[in-house]
């Protein structure tokens, strides 16, 4: 049994605790939460900052670890997306360190819970054996072309099949991107994720990009904007395409299954009557959660989302890192540290909930993880914050447990 007392203990779930004590047990259990006035002074491991959760990191691309620094910034999407497709073929001994070495960083930076992106199963090994657990969203895309669904299903699936899904991870069947899938594809992604019920906690989270970029809403609008070139230098013909008239997340929700958790991932140009829209969608809203990657957004379109229209529609924000391709490192601390800087109306008590409580119920792991409360075994960060609360450039984070 251990007992670690600080400033403070953030519990997540419950109000801040001043010199608070967490007692877990020798596996990271919590087996209590107290104040230090309760307790021998000697019994305890005193540290010097505030202890909270473990991290959740609700989108990554761990298998685009060996391509740190390929791609140069500022680009904008549709370049960064030609530059990813360009550079994948690398040696296999090459990615698969990589993804090792990625997996550790995000262990030593207090993540214990990572929503992973997967095209291959080039990662499959290395969660199998990871500290840290994963729900792995094997993402397809057919490019919008009823025609290519079927063997695009088909071969994404040989990869789901490959997929860790025990001791503790999870797994599903996801689309890419509302300007990559098609009706059809949506169509088999919906039935091989089929829910038994319409549970209020539903067994699968589904994940989607969204809105990353200005260019998309202007494809599904008007069929304008980049997505023209970007589809014309792969020599994919979208003739067939009509545009619907509406932003592109209406074409997400008339096709995916309101049923299921749904993660929408980005969201740089949402608008908050779009967040009503989807939380209307949804079978139960409070399913719906919204992952920023803020590091990732300014790495690629330099701009984030406006988190006021999030805040204001009580939409359930998580955060992500995104990959090594589209960030300096792939610390949750750093993603908080960054909306901290450009848009510091979101207060400490907000981003810690963000990162830990909120990701683990996006990703179904709250019974477990994200919040500091007898019988789970979150995981124990110290951040050296001061009680201003205010982060900094020079403020880090620790693993305890």
């Amino acid at each position: 049994m251990q007992k670690l007392t600080a400033n403070y203990i953030f519990p997540i779930s419950s109000e801040p605790v001043k010199e608070g004590v967490v007692v877990i047990d020798d596996n990271g259990k919590i087996l209590s939460i107290d104040r230090r006035e309760n307790h021998d002074p000697a019994s305890l491991k005193t540290c010097d900052g505030v202890i909270v959760p473990g991290f959740i990191n609700a989108h990554c691309h761990l298998e685009l670890s060996h391509m740190k620094g390929v791609a140069p910034t500022g680009t904008g999407l549709l370049p960064f997306l030609k530059t990813v497709v360009n550079h994948r073929d690398v040696p296999q001994e090459q990615i698969l360190e990589a993804i090792e070495q990625a997996d550790q960083e995000m262990y030593d930076a207090g993540i214990v819970a990572v929503g992973d992106i997967s095209n291959k199963a080039d990662t499959a090994a290395t969660k199998n054996k990871s500290k840290i657990r994963y729900y792995t969203f094997v993402e397809m895309f057919d490019f919008l072309k009823d025609e290519w669904a079927e063997k695009t299903f088909s071969d994404y699936y040989e990869i789901f099949k490959q997929q860790a899904s025990e001791n503790g991870h999870r797994k599903s069947c996801v689309p890419h991107a509302p300007y990559t899938v098609s009706s059809k594809l949506f169509q088999l992604i919906n039935e091989a994720n089929r829910p038994p019920s319409t549970a209020h906690r539903p067994p699968l989270t589904i994940s989607i990009h969204n809105q990353e970029t200005i260019h998309e809403d202007e494809f599904f609008l008007q069929k304008t904007g980049d997505f023209m070139d970007f589809y014309d230098a792969f020599n994919i013909p979208i003739a067939a395409f009509k545009p619907t008239g509406k932003p592109s997340i209406y074409y997400a929700l008339e096709r995916m299954d309101p049923r299921h958790r749904s993660l929408f991932v980005h969201n740089t140009m949402t608008q908050p009557e779009e967040i009503r829209a989807a939380h209307a969608w949804a079978t139960y809203p409070q399913n719906v959660f919204w992952a920023t990657c803020p590091n990732a957004n300014l790495y690629i379109e330099n701009r984030l989302p406006n988190y006021r229209h999030f805040i204001e529609n009580e939409a359930k924000m998580c955060i992500g890192t995104d990959s090594l391709t589209s960030n300096w490192q792939l610390s949750v601390l750093e993603e908080m540290k960054a909306i901290a800087r450009f848009q510091s109306y979101v207060g400490f008590e907000t981003l810690l909930r963000w990162a830990t409580l909120n990701g683990a119920e996006a990703l179904g792991f709250e019974e477990a993880l994200g919040s500091l409360e007898v019988g789970k075994s979150p995981g124990l960060n110290l951040v050296d914050i001061k009680e201003d609360w205010k982060l900094t450039a020079a403020t880090t984070v620790k693993r305890l447990v």
